[in-house]
């Protein structure tokens, strides 16, 4: 009895698939795939004429290192991440149509797509701003051929890029032109200010001149002749002054 308890567990448990969160099961059944899948939980079915294909719908990365074209005709070697997933919705046809190992397709769907949208941007593109606009281009591009056979391409990066050495060197040289010029800039900009604060302090000096010239009258001039000579009296050295009666003159001190 306990010899056949054994019997039906161990059936029972061949019989059963466990369908994980991010895969999806699909039943086979003598070769022929079922339109129905499963996102997660079990499935039972006969392992004597039937099995169950796991597929993942998570997110995966696939890497590539590759030549890309630019429009000089230059190869630029990159290092690619193609990041895609499995429509869950599509699994059965995905497996149809592409089988389980389809990383393949879809590393050369990209070659193709790659091919296309690189050669109409420069070398210098793929090392600047324009990176992003040819990633969307070549994500786009992908995106038309395998949405439909169930594949979703998420992104594709460019990463680690390696220009002709040429190249590199003239786009060093150019940047650095570029960063000598704007460091030219700002010290001719600076000595501008200086010169311009150096022009209205000097203005600044003349205008007060100005004020204290036109302030200096007749009356204020025969009044301070009289503080010099009241500051002279004071004075309990000798001194030989030569005058006119309004501004005092000391031409000798004796100590």
């Amino acid at each position: 009895m306990r010899l056949f308890i054994v019997l039906v567990l161990a059936v029972s448990l061949s019989s059963c698939a466990v369908i994980r969160p991010g895969e999806v099961g699909v039943k086979q059944k003598m070769g022929k795939l079922s339109d129905q899948s499963k996102a997660s939980g079990s499935i039972w079915y006969n392992p004597l004429s039937s099995r169950v294909i796991k597929v993942s719908t998570q997110t995966e990365n696939l890497e590539l290192t590759i030549s890309l074209p630019s429009k000089e005709g230059l190869s630029i070697t990159s290092q690619i991440s193609i990041l895609y997933q499995v429509n869950a919705e599509k699994v059965t046809q995905v497996v149809e149509d592409l089988g389980l190992n389809f990383e393949p397709i879809i590393a050369n769907i990209f070659r193709s797509a790659s091919a296309d949208v690189c050669s109409k941007y420069s070398a210098k593109d793929m090392h600047s701003g324009m990176r992003a606009n040819i990633e969307g281009a070549i994500a786009t591009r992908m995106s038309e051929i395998l949405n439909d056979k169930g594949i979703l391409i998420e992104e594709v990066l460019l990463k680690s890029i390696q220009l002709p050495a040429a190249l590199a060197n003239s786009i060093e040289q150019k940047l650095q032109a570029e960063q000598d010029a704007l460091r030219m800039k700002f010290i001719l900009d600076r000595e501008k200010l200086e010169a311009e604060r150096k022009l209205i302090a000097a203005k600044g000096t003349r205008d007060a001149q100005k004020i204290l010239a036109e302030g200096l009258t007749k009356q204020i001039l025969e009044f301070k002749s009289i503080e010099a000579f009241i500051e002279l009296a004071k004075s309990q050295n000798s001194k030989v002054i030569i005058t006119d009666g309004k501004t005092p003159y000391l031409i000798q001190n004796d100590k």
